[in-house]
């Protein structure tokens, strides 16, 4: 993180800061597409109102939204752990995952 934007002091609470921001942004986005798509299903008459509530899932589909959930904490979890400048964060992770490396 480059000291211009280090309001706070310390690049870890700057970091936190990016990660509220950045889940902040994707429940947002998330909630109000989760809701246009839930009314346009009820509208249409292919979901009853309250159905997503009351959802149990099977276990293929259990596996599938377990697999979502650990992708979205890595990915969140790169943004605390993530090093160099704030002009290219991650580039190492990304030349790694192109090149087919982890780490």
């Amino acid at each position: 993180m480059s000291t211009e934007f280090d309001y706070f002091g310390d690049p870890k609470v700057g970091k936190l800061l990016d990660l509220v921001l950045q889940l902040s942004t994707e429940l947002h986005v998330t909630r109000q597409r989760l809701r246009v798509v839930e009314a346009l299903l009820v509208r249409g008459n292919l979901l009853a109102a309250g159905a997503v509530d009351g959802f149990v899932a099977e276990q293929a589909e259990q596996l599938v939204l377990d697999r979502e959930r650990d992708e979205l904490l890595a990915r969140l979890m790169r943004i605390l752990t993530e090093h160099g400048p704030a002009a290219h964060p991650l580039r190492d992770q990304w030349e790694a995952a192109l090149s087919g490396k982890t780490g």
